[in-house]
């Protein structure tokens, strides 16, 4: 067993504790000034000695309040300066808003948990309201979550939302406009309501308010207002009105306001989901305005629903007109859908998978010739196992070959990749 010479000159074994020894000599005066000494100067370490003080001696309900409340100062105090820092510079890096974060949700963690007194609560919101003011530290979700775990009662919550209220600007003014919905500030409510009316989100807001209150028809003739004058963000608006529209057993509103459901930003998921929904008849009256309603879509969703639809030509037309994607990393849904259409349209298949290569006559990074390999795999397997002519792809490759013969690295992942390189 290794040995340790000890400060009387002793020996003693590894596993004993030369600390133990000061520790047991110390009296309690001493003790006590080197708890306060290192509790001063380092917050992890205070907030270490009140978590394990208070499970060790007997507390009074106001002296346990007490110790909570220095638990979460320590906790604030430990992730306050690199929080400070991030809120200078904007942001930081990776690990540091980790640990932030990390330390944030233990803090909010024990305001939750702990009965901790409304001045110690409100202290505290003072200091977290600066860095919700600044909202420069990319944090601004944690903070909220601190601000709302402070609240415990109708007070607290007033309180905040007039904090935030007084801060300006349209996120603070948002989570005031709910916080007085919450604890039934009609007025006030109301008041920071009107002051957007913009988009779906905010005509729901209010339609729902109504509702809830008991004032249905004021609701509808909102929610109807919204459909007419809102920019965007109608996604909970539609479904309000559509839930309406079917208990009143309206079936074509409901079906009008699924459609636009649908199309407002057309999916395959979106386009099967609307068919579904619509019985023979009604389908065979919507079928041409989804069809018109599709080119509107993103091209990989036209893609996908023409190819549902077995529409191929015009599949084939959108596929030519796409960029070839970044296979690196496996084989995207537009691969699988050129798999599909090779046999139907093997010339234009050969030429999207031709235009994967780019080109060919200047330098690049290593990632961007792997990229390029898997493209010349692909027109391979067209030469190859389509067309059968393994003389016309062996006449492209070593073109291709001799071209790059000055490059190592293209070399490298072409052989990596692309069967029989080196023999060509």
């Amino acid at each position: 067993m290794q040995q340790q010479i000890t400060m009387n000159g002793k020996k003693n074994s590894k596993d004993k504790n030369p600390l133990d020894a000061l520790v047991q000599a110390a009296d309690t005066t001493v003790l006590q000034k080197l708890i306060q000494r290192l509790a001063a100067s380092r917050p992890d370490v205070r907030r270490a000695c009140f978590e394990f003080l208070k499970k060790q001696v007997i507390l009074t309900p106001e002296t346990q309040a007490d110790a909570e409340a220095g638990v979460v100062f320590a906790l604030w105090d430990e992730l306050e300066p690199d929080l400070s820092e991030l809120d200078e510079y904007g942001g930081g890096d990776h690990e540091t808003e980790d640990y932030v974060a990390n330390l944030l949700y233990d803090l909010i963690e024990k305001l939750e948990q702990s009965n901790i007194p409304k001045d110690d609560r409100r202290a505290l919101l003072d200091d977290v309201i600066h860095y919700i003011r600044s909202g420069n530290a990319g944090m601004d979700d944690n903070l909220y979550d601190v601000v709302y775990a402070v609240c415990k009662d109708d007070e607290d919550w007033r309180n905040l939302a007039e904090r935030l209220e007084a801060l300006g600007g349209e996120w603070p003014r948002d989570h005031a406009r709910r916080i007085y919905r919450r604890i039934g500030d009609r007025e006030k409510f109301l008041s920071l309501r009107a002051t957007r009316m913009e988009y779906g989100a905010d005509y729901h807001d209010l339609a729902t308010f109504y509702w809830e209150e008991g004032e249905q028809e004021r609701a509808l003739a909102v929610a109807r207002e919204g459909l007419e004058k809102a920019k965007g963000r109608m996604d909970e608006l539609r479904t309000f009105m559509s839930d309406r529209a079917k208990e009143t057993g309206d079936r074509r509103g409901y079906l009008e306001l699924q459609f636009a459901q649908a199309t407002s930003s057309m999916t395959l998921a979106s386009y099967n989901a609307f068919e579904k929904l619509c019985q023979t008849e009604e389908w065979t009256e919507y079928e041409p305005r989804m069809v018109t309603a599709l080119e509107g879509a993103w091209k990989d969703q036209q893609l996908k629903i023409h190819m549902y639809r077995k529409e191929f030509d015009k599949a084939v037309d959108i596929l030519s007109d796409m960029a070839y994607p970044n296979c690196r990393f496996g084989e995207p849904e537009i691969l699988n859908v050129a798999e599909e259409l090779e046999k139907k349209y093997p010339e234009r298949i050969l030429k999207f998978y031709k235009s994967g290569l780019g080109n060919l006559n200047r330098s690049f990074q290593r990632k961007i010739y792997a990229q390029k390999a898997h493209a010349a795999l692909n027109v391979r397997h067209i030469w190859l196992d389509v067309f059968k002519e393994p003389a016309k792809w062996e006449a492209f490759a070593r073109q291709i070959k001799t071209a790059n013969r000055k490059r190592p690295a293209f070399q490298e992942e072409f052989a990596r990749v692309v069967p029989g390189w080196r023999d060509l």
